[in-house]
């Protein structure tokens, strides 16, 4: 995959702490971080999937977790899931 591939960040609801449920960004700000610094551009889109986050490259989904296991904020460099990200989008066709 080229290094600058257009990447969609698809996710659903989730409730936080027992607050409603809602879109929320807080959990992808790692995941975006990483896919940003190997030049990615990231289109965030909402879906109606709860606690689902998908990352489509090329109209293939690459890669699927539960929105809730991402950490919260930070740059994701710790976050084990947003490495696995990272290299799906880079296996991509």
């Amino acid at each position: 995959m080229p290094a600058q591939a257009v990447v969609t960040l698809r996710y659903g609801p989730y409730s936080a702490v027992g607050l409603s449920v809602e879109h929320r960004t807080y959990r992808l700000q790692g995941l975006q971080a990483v896919l940003a610094k190997d030049g990615h551009q990231i289109i965030l889109e909402q879906i109606e999937d709860w606690n689902l986050v998908e990352l489509v490259v090329n109209e293939e989904t690459v890669f699927q977790c539960d929105i809730q296991e991402l950490e919260f904020g930070g740059d994701g460099k710790l976050d084990p899931l947003c490495e696995e990200a990272r290299i799906a989008v880079l296996n991509a066709f």
